[in-house]
């Protein structure tokens, strides 16, 4: 059972008695009249022979609320699309797969690229805008979950849990983020919130000095959980970070975007894990060193543009304030993980904290040599604006594949 505190500005929604899921799925059944539902699952076509996301499809075969389910599929060949369309033809709702390597997205990709729309870097955050223009083409579902689809530990009651925040009528909330403990193979998960963000979050209110952004930051419980829920109208104005700083800047535009009690956190696993990513210390463009790059930049960029002015002396400070409130960072989790029982492993620990440090100034220098940079999707408003038919060819090109490569029966 979670805790019922409240802290910081952002409301958050506890699981305190353990809510039978055939009830709340009643109560969401009761809800599609008012306010249809849809999930989004980027993937790429590794997932689909993972250990993951089989059980995913088996457990959403028996939610009975959703008008639609998006799959955006990654990285797949002809063959791999034909696969993934039997793959994903158990599941009973109304569901559509976004060939984005195929022929026809990839030409309206190209169309978008000629007037600099298109996503710059391939990646989630790329499938993640092309599955939200889908849905805004689509229009089945005015609440919108998104979920990974490597989650080891899943049941449908973590998507009833995300999804009824913004689908309940009587609530006012626009967006809603996922949080869980990150406790796995005995051993405290979670290691970039841990050990990066929330150390940082804190030392830029040490430096920089207490502001309204880093507080709201501040509020939430895990910021890199890469499920949320947002009502279909938040969509179009919604800029998607095409890098691994995908949650902190979608987190940035909520905040820019609307008053906080139209925001929320909720609780949605007791246990929750996923696919590891390597710490990768020799290779900043891989694993945990390049998302600590991008997530670092995108922290730097949203100061920046609430009036906060960097310099390489303000980074070095930013280092070396990192790195001491990380390593008491370090003391504490290691005392939680002894009197819980849970094996804690300092060194490596204190490694990801170093690497870190130097990542902290490394992005702070990438930032000062490159202000100009966009990381930002442009928001599907300024499509829409520059190709007043786009979300209708999006819909075309998603129905005439599935019309072309689904087998007859």
């Amino acid at each position: 059972m979670g805790d019922f505190h409240q802290n910081g500005v952002v409301t958050t929604l506890h699981n305190l008695g353990q809510r039978p899921i055939v009830e709340m799925e009643e109560e969401l059944s009761r809800f599609k009249s008012s306010r249809p539902m849809g999930l989004v699952l980027p993937s790429l076509f590794s997932e689909l022979e993972g250990p993951a996301l089989s059980h995913i499809v088996d457990e959403l075969t028996e939610v009975p609320y959703l008008s639609e389910i998006v799959i955006g599929l990654d990285r797949a060949n002809l063959n791999q699309y034909y696969h993934a369309i039997e793959y994903f033809s158990r599941l009973p709702q109304h569901h559509r797969i976004l060939w984005n390597d195929g022929p026809r997205l990839r030409a309206i990709d190209s169309q978008l690229k000629e007037l600099g729309l298109a996503p710059s870097h391939e990646g989630k955050g790329r499938n993640v805008w092309y599955c939200y223009g889908y849905v805004l083409a689509s229009g089945r579902a005015d609440a919108v979950a998104l979920h990974d689809c490597d989650i080891l530990t899943y049941d449908r009651s973590l998507l009833a849990r995300l999804i009824y925040p913004v689908a309940n009528p009587n609530f006012s909330y626009a967006f809603c983020k996922g949080y869980y403990a990150r406790v796995a193979g005995n051993r405290i998960s979670g290691r970039v919130v841990r050990l990066l963000v929330t150390p940082l979050i804190r030392t830029l209110q040490q430096v920089c000095g207490e502001s309204e952004y880093l507080n709201y930051m501040d509020s939430f419980r895990y910021p890199l959980a890469g499920e949320f829920s947002m009502r279909a109208s938040v969509i179009n104005d919604l800029r998607i970070p095409s890098d691994w700083g995908l949650e902190i800047g979608v987190l940035s535009e909520m905040k820019r975007n609307y008053a906080t009690n139209r925001l929320c956190q909720v609780d949605i696993a007791n246990n929750y894990d996923h696919k590891h990513q390597d710490l990768s210390i020799d290779d900043k463009t891989k694993g945990l060193s390049r998302m600590s790059m991008d997530i670092a930049k995108a922290f730097f960029r949203k100061l920046a543009t609430n009036g906060e002015v960097f310099s390489p002396e303000v980074f070095r400070t930013i280092k070396a304030s990192y790195y001491r409130i990380a390593l008491d960072f370090i003391d504490s989790y290691q005392n939680d993980a002894i009197i819980n029982g849970l094996n804690y492993d300092r060194h490596t620990e204190e490694a990801s904290v170093e690497m870190f440090a130097s990542n902290i100034m490394e992005a702070g220098e990438h930032f000062l040599e490159r202000p100009m940079d966009k990381p930002f999707i442009p928001s599907w408003n300024r499509v829409i604006s520059a190709i007043p038919d786009i979300l209708e060819q999006l819909k075309t090109a998603v129905e005439e594949d599935q019309a072309e490569y689904t087998p007859t029966k």
